[in-house]
């Protein structure tokens, strides 16, 4: 059954269409009939938490539009309109819509509308850079790189693996070393970075790990239940990057190569006897890293993210705490074991 609650709560977190569908492994379509359906029987996130998800479903039946035909959009007032500060395509085609309805036209779905815009741009070279908007998103990877910490007991060199958050905005960063890649570690660094940065955005952008993310494939999208319970926590939507698609998270895909250089390699010649002296080694080059002026334009990344900070979501009063979900079999002597 559709999950129309969780449809509700991305939405209402501001999360587009596609991103949701993205998330939860629906059609857009299917994503953008039940947040309209919603809205004509005056249901959000808000006045629904107490319902259950087949109570929703059951008022979401308005009758049907038999209508045929299409409006196409006038792409050239639409991109006229993109040149504007913090203008968007969900918004121009929610603008769009709405002089449809009003003039008793069907309007395209949203990824109709942004795949004829797309094809506008392309044959009038009207294409153009759009930045990413401040405090939408965190981009969240381990590095590629390792770094080593000896162990004191043995002499045995150990492995530690490197996770690394990016703000696209600003660029900002985050990094810290931990043992092993497990689910708890992963969910630890998110806590930690969250404190870092000071809140949180309404997505997350993690790369397809077996500790995030259980299942990404084009017809299903599925997090792990830890993760899920993370983001609920931090009021954050996870929507993972797509298979073998770096472009999805192209900062953190280039922050991982700059911490390398500037963080990594600087301290490679150096020996840490310990996880805690290795990281507050990384620590300190991350804030030279953050603070380090740009090559090619004013400021720094610590300065773009004075401005950013302003934009993200305040953090919840509690951190997130750690609680692992284990299936167990109650045996007949009323023992329980673990499976």
């Amino acid at each position: 059954m559709t999950n129309y609650k969780e449809i509700l709560r991305l939405c209402s977190l501001g999360i587009n269409h596609t991103q949701i569908a993205g998330a939860l492994g629906y059609s857009r379509t299917t994503v953008i009939a039940v947040v309209q359906k919603a809205k004509e029987n005056g249901l959000s996130y808000q006045n629904t938490q107490e319902k259950t998800n087949q109570e929703i479903g059951r008022t979401l039946y308005p009758s049907e539009n038999n209508k045929s035909g299409y409006k196409m959009p006038d792409y050239e007032y639409v991109h006229k309109e993109m040149a504007k500060t913090s203008m968007t395509l969900e918004v121009q085609w929610m603008k769009y819509s709405e002089e449809c309805r009003r003039n008793d036209e069907i309007p395209y779905q949203l990824t109709q509308f942004k795949k004829y815009y797309r094809e506008f741009a392309m044959k009038t070279k009207a294409t153009m850079h759009i930045e990413r908007k401040p405090g939408e998103l965190i981009e969240v990877d381990w590095a590629g790189k390792t770094a080593e910490v000896i162990d004191t007991n043995t002499g045995e060199i150990i492995v530690a693996y490197i996770f690394v958050a990016t703000l696209p905005y600003s660029g900002y960063s985050y990094a810290e070393a931990f043992f092993n890649r497990e689910q708890e570690n992963w969910i630890t660094a998110h806590i930690n970075m969250y404190r870092y940065f000071g809140g949180s955005t309404r997505i997350i952008v993690p790369d397809n790990l077996k500790t995030g993310i259980d299942k990404n494939t084009k017809m299903e999208t599925v997090v792990n239940r830890m993760y899920q319970e993370m983001a609920q926590h931090y009021d954050t939507a996870v929507i993972p990057a797509r298979i073998k698609k770096p472009k999805d998270k192209p900062s953190v895909e280039g922050n991982v190569g700059g911490i390398s250089r500037s963080i990594l390699a600087v301290i490679s010649d150096q020996q840490f006897l310990s996880l805690k002296e290795l990281n507050t080694a990384i620590w300190e080059k991350l804030h030279e890293f953050n603070n380090s002026p740009f090559h090619k334009k004013d400021g720094s990344r610590a300065s773009i993210f004075a401005e950013e900070k302003l934009y993200l979501q305040r953090l919840p009063e509690k951190a997130y705490e750690i609680a692992e979900w284990k299936i167990a079999t109650v045996a007949y002597n009323y023992h329980i074991s673990e499976r």
